[in-house]
């Protein structure tokens, strides 16, 4: 794993920035895939700077998104296709994207779809991660076995109130979660992870102490033969 620590946030977003203009010169199809919560959300800033300035291009990309709340309306607040939608997609062009369809009644049959449409995009070229306070990667949580494609994952009561203060008082929380499962991430032929904050602190130490933890998906990654990680100083513990 190349690891690059950085002094703060916005020098880890733009550091993040550089692997993508370097990613689509070699390959302006790429697939790409993204992530969602607040890590990327100055990544995601940077691309779209950077696009309109003529310095990378995404239009014949594709993106896969890693994860979805189910059930959920594609236009709720919190829903990870709204938030794609304000921070990237409706401000950068691509060949396409692909979301999980967190309002689908049939979970197991849109994780098959899912699982069929990114076979025959090829692939992930470049997938983006960050990391939970729990380890998790995607809504893979901690537990003894994960199933290798998408799948509908019950969250954890540490996701559950990590994410519980971006929906409003009394409004009903999702519980369960589509997401690519690990084979799907370890699939991918490159993988950016980005972690941030003194909050991160703990369970980065804990993924690079030398071992392999089965109640920390994270630790997966350490498997995998070509992995960047881009982390702040904060996250590092230093």
């Amino acid at each position: 794993m190349k690891k690059i620590v950085c002094d703060n946030y916005d020098e880890m977003c733009r550091a993040a920035a550089d692997q993508y203009v370097e990613q689509l010169k070699q390959k302006p199809n790429s697939v790409l895939g993204l992530a969602t919560g607040s890590t990327p959300i100055g990544l995601y800033d940077e691309l779209v700077k950077r696009n309109g300035e003529g310095k990378i291009d995404f239009s014949r990309a594709h993106a896969f998104n890693l994860d979805e709340y189910h059930p959920i309306k594609q236009n709720h607040p919190q829903s990870y296709k709204t938030f794609m939608d304000e921070h990237l997609f409706n401000k950068v062009k691509f060949a396409s994207t692909r979301i999980p369809n967190g309002e689908a009644t049939d979970p197991e049959a849109e994780c098959d779809k899912y699982n069929a449409d990114l076979e025959a995009a090829g692939g992930l070229d470049l997938l983006l991660l960050g990391i939970g306070t729990n380890g998790h990667i995607g809504f893979n949580e901690p537990a003894v076995s994960y199933p290798l494609d998408s799948y509908l994952v019950k969250l954890s009561a540490d996701t559950l109130e990590s994410n519980s203060r971006f929906f409003t008082d009394g409004e009903e929380q999702p519980t369960t979660a589509l997401t690519m499962g690990i084979g799907q991430i370890l699939a991918a032929r490159k993988i950016l992870l980005m972690i941030s904050g003194a909050g991160k602190a703990e369970i980065s130490k804990k993924l690079f102490e030398g071992k392999l933890h089965t109640d920390v998906p994270a630790c997966f990654l350490l498997l995998h033969p070509n992995v960047t990680l881009i982390i702040d100083k904060a996250a590092n513990g230093d």
